[in-house]
């Protein structure tokens, strides 16, 4: 699969196929401080990818 890791600006590409909860583990990303759009459409880290698909790990911005 293609992920894209905005925070780093980098583009990688990953043999993987399961919940997207794990993957983010596998990269050492924190699920709570990304959003994840699979293929165009926002997905939860429930939801499962395989190699076929285009991930997006976006960030998530708080201010106040």
């Amino acid at each position: 699969m293609k992920i894209f890791i905005e925070k780093d600006e980098k583009m990688m590409e990953k043999k993987f196929s399961g919940k997207i909860i794990v993957l983010l583990k596998s990269l050492d990303i924190n699920p709570t401080s990304v959003l994840v759009v699979k293929n165009g459409s926002l997905v939860t880290e429930e939801d499962s990818v395989n190699d076929d698909d285009s991930i997006k790990i976006l960030n998530v911005i708080s201010g106040g």
